[in-house]
């Protein structure tokens, strides 16, 4: 036999098997997900320090719950403890895999739960730049994926993919997300806005590993590329298992939740 057309040969089964960056990136996007599932509930103590333009900071205090649903998107809820003209503020959200998230927010001041609309999931979230629609779970189904490319990023080896949203008003038309290759958690994503153009980057770190598998960050640092503002995220106190229901996460109760 031709040694060309042997080694063709031997060649073909890997050409046929070759992956799309497409399949690549859903493939990395759903180990992603399979590491990260099975941690049944979690809270957390947060600090959000808010930076605008000028370098002036405001300080809140949080805290934050989240159920993982079997078959369905997380519930979370985040309530807000400090400073006093936002104490007693709760946000919900329930997020589905296919179907449009469902986001509640209490404003005591209103003594209302006002609920955030489809439309109005790429607005600000109490004034930060992080928007509503980041708070919800990473579900799968709900954007197409892509590979781009592997990449050091701070001394750790990172996937880099491209994600787009597949559901109405999302804010963003696409993202790139550094996935760590270690955690299959993120360590930074880009986010692009309804013009192409680059808005937001979300660097993530002081990652630490609970029960033995489930990885962490202690701080999300969101910058505003157009706005010049920013927003940390600072995590503290993490707790899993804890045995919370689905009675933890009741619309009902926003207004009584101390």
């Amino acid at each position: 036999m031709n040694k060309f057309i042997g080694l063709l040969l031997l060649l073909l089964p890997l050409v046929l098997c070759a992956q799309t960056p497409e399949e690549r990136g859903l493939e990395i996007a759903l180990e992603a997900d399979k590491r990260d599932a099975g941690f049944g509930d979690l809270s957390s103590n947060m600090v959000m320090t808010l930076k605008n333009a000028n370098g002036d900071t405001s300080i809140r205090k949080m805290r934050s719950k989240a159920l993982e649903v079997v078959g369905d998107g997380d519930k979370s809820l985040t309530i807000f403890d400090k400073p006093a003209d936002v104490k007693g503020t709760a946000f919900l959200s329930f997020t589905h895999i296919l179907e449009a998230d469902d986001q509640w927010l209490y404003l005591p001041a209103l003594k209302r739960v006002k609920r955030i609309s489809s439309k109005n999931k790429s607005g600000p979230f109490m004034g930060s730049e992080f928007a509503f629609e980041d708070l919800s779970s990473v579900e799968v189904a709900k954007y197409a994926y892509r590979y781009l490319k592997d990449e050091v990023l701070d001394g750790e080896d990172c996937f880099v993919i491209e994600t787009t949203p597949k559901y109405q008003y999302s804010g963003y038309t696409r993202s790139v997300v550094w996935m760590s290759k270690e955690k299959y958690q993120p360590l930074k994503v880009e986010f692009y806005d309804r013009k192409k153009s680059l808005l937001k980057t979300l660097m993530v770190s002081g990652y630490k590993q609970y029960l033995g598998k489930y990885w962490r960050p202690d701080v999300l640092t969101m910058v505003n590329h157009q706005t010049k503002k920013e927003t940390v995220l600072t995590f503290s106190d993490y707790a899993f298992q804890t045995g919370l229901t689905d009675r933890d996460f009741n619309k009902a109760s926003l207004k009584r939740i101390k």
